[in-house]
């Protein structure tokens, strides 16, 4: 198992628990977004977000990392079964402090040279975010348009990933498409998008 290596160490904090002056900053950013985008949370309140996240310190640098490496996360849904909310990163283009990275560790320890710096599913795992599933990817495509320039790897089922396969996702001709790489591969155009509930 190798160490996570980020492109810029700043990047990520090793205590996952956030300033009060950190909190405050992130809250007034989420709020900001959260009231620009209501076609994105129809029928949901912010006073009844900020209360989850009040109590919900852990999240809340997930969210302040998500919004670090360019996700610009902002609710999309509330799980009507366990009241929980449900953020996505919503940055117009994949966000770009989670670029040039491939599927997982397996397909970068695979790489003999020119390896990248990291990849999406271990960056995802020390966020303590999920990547978006194809369908995620899709219920995000229509609350707006997003990687029209870009790509994202996506959650890729276990049998494609067992051949050497993963997916990836983007939005073009006003559609959206799925497409399948070599999990090794990475691009300065593609990162990933993640999901996380509060």
């Amino acid at each position: 198992m190798s160490e996570i290596v980020y492109e810029n160490q700043d990047t990520m904090s090793t205590k996952k628990e956030l300033s009060p002056k950190q909190k405050e900053e992130l809250l007034s950013i989420l709020k900001n977004r959260f009231e620009k985008n209501m076609n994105r949370h129809k029928g949901l309140e912010w006073t009844k977000v900020k209360a989850k996240l009040d109590a919900k310190n852990e999240k809340l640098w997930s969210l302040n990392e998500m919004e670090k490496t360019g996700g610009e996360p902002d609710v999309i849904a509330q799980d009507k079964k366990t009241g929980e909310y449900i953020f996505y990163d919503c940055s117009p283009e994949s966000p770009t402090g989670r670029r040039s990275v491939c599927y997982d560790l397996e397909s970068l320890d695979s790489r003999k040279e020119h390896k990248p710096a990291n990849n999406a599913i271990d960056m995802a795992s020390a966020i303590g975010i999920e990547l978006l599933t194809e369908e995620q990817y899709r219920e995000l495509q229509k609350l707006g348009k997003f990687d029209t320039k870009t790509s994202s790897w996506i959650k890729t089922p276990a049998n494609i990933r067992k051949l050497g396969g993963a997916l990836f996702a983007d939005f073009r001709y006003d559609h959206v498409f799925v497409y399948h790489n070599g999990a090794q591969s990475y691009y300065a155009v593609r990162g990933f998008r993640g999901s996380l509930r509060v």
